[in-house]
């Protein structure tokens, strides 16, 4: 029995930066001897188990099989007959097909080493166009490594425009798309996922409206990025978060026709992220007002999107720029006038029921007035 490093691992340490998570290979081995060694099985198809003192997984050495469509329609065989070159054939990029045996020497057959020295992104086979799941992950390591320079090979960029063709996009299901689609969007260059869909005509499929989106400015012979493009790289020069980062772009998905609720509910993403898509779709319009805005105007807004403001203040430079300089002095104005009025003032005053909310709204609309009509110190 001999046991690899594999995949991510190598590679990181390779590139000289921080391993985060190290995956095991066991080559001749079977189940029963990871159970008489000790090791913890995994609960699902494959043969993964947990290390007994590290809880890193450890894998038996498999070969697969395409028997169907989509990324579960395989066979998968193990045993102590199954390669370490053939559990490495079945990944998805030479840069992460290679491994390290227990004194350090790298196993590298399909030459991730010179692809990752040249920044090339490379399938390690044809059978790369077997699993829909490699499209995305493509993607994400172009996110991931654009910032060194890595790009797709011409090859694979073929395989990849024959995947969409064939149809295998269909059976990709949205939670799994969203999986990706997250650990992209805070990677460096996040804008650099959606690019690479877009080249191979995967985003078509995928998010059609965003597509359209991407294309517009093309079309029109502007140069220069998209308008999601250029969005994502000023959210990554203002550290958004997750959340986000998401609205940044697929708000643009979203004036290109695609239904909100649909996106969400196919994705299948968190209710926070789903919230704030919703609450900026309906914020950019008395947005866009706000600045020849009265104090009414600021109270409505205020009132309306009170749980979600810190998030929406940092979306305005992001994704309303041109406004962003003269609206967030007098938000932020109009939201310390609105938070100074005293409620329990009012009640010592003898203001209750009714009366007392018709008055709160009154007396922070005038203060919201007054303040907007002091002159900006700053």
């Amino acid at each position: 029995m001999k046991t690899f490093l594999v995949g991510g691992g190598v590679r990181d340490k390779l590139l000289n930066i921080k391993v985060v998570d190290r995956d095991w290979v066991v080559v001749a081995a079977s189940e029963d001897d990871m159970l008489k060694m000790g090791y913890i099985p995994v609960s699902g198809a494959f043969p993964v188990f947990l290390h007994p003192q590290t809880g890193e997984e450890y894998a038996l050495a498999r070969r697969e099989l395409k028997t169907g469509p989509g990324y579960h329609g395989f066979s998968v065989e193990t045993g102590p007959q199954v390669t370490l070159e053939e559990d490495l054939a079945r990944r998805d990029l030479t840069i992460n097909a290679m491994a390290e045996d227990e004194q350090g020497n790298i196993i590298d057959p399909f030459g991730g080493r010179e692809d990752l020295e040249n920044g090339i992104l490379r399938h390690v086979t044809h059978a790369f166009t077997e699993d829909p799941v490699r499209l995305l992950r493509i993607a994400r390591f172009s996110a991931r490594f654009g910032r060194w320079g890595f790009r797709v090979a011409h090859s694979t960029h073929a395989l990849m425009k024959k995947m969409v063709a064939s149809g295998e996009l269909q059976h990709l299901k949205g939670p799994r798309v969203w999986q990706e689609m997250r650990k992209a969007l805070m990677e460096k260059q996040p804008w650099r996922f959606f690019e690479v869909l877009h080249a191979c005509g995967a985003l078509a499929q995928l998010f059609p409206a965003l597509a359209t989106a991407m294309s517009e400015a093309a079309r029109h012979g502007k140069t220069g990025d998209s308008p999601p493009v250029a969005a994502l790289k000023r959210a990554v020069a203002q550290d958004l978060d997750l959340r986000e980062r998401f609205v940044c772009v697929m708000q643009y998905a979203v004036d290109a026709g695609h239904s909100a609720r649909q996106l969400l509910a196919w994705l299948g993403v968190e209710k926070k992220t789903a919230a704030l898509l919703t609450d900026w779709q309906q914020a950019r319009k008395p947005l866009a007002q706000l600045p020849d805005g009265k104090a009414a105007d600021y109270y409505r807004y205020l009132r309306q999107f009170r749980t979600s403001l810190p998030a929406l203040n940092r979306l305005i430079p992001v994704c309303l720029p041109e406004l962003a300089e003269t609206l967030l002095p007098r938000l932020e104005k109009a939201a310390t006038a609105l938070a100074a009025v005293d409620v329990g003032q009012l009640q010592a005053e003898g203001w209750q029921g009714k009366a007392l909310g018709e008055e709160i709204a009154r007396r922070q609309q005038l203060a919201i007035e007054r303040q907007l009509g002091e002159p900006d110190e700053s």
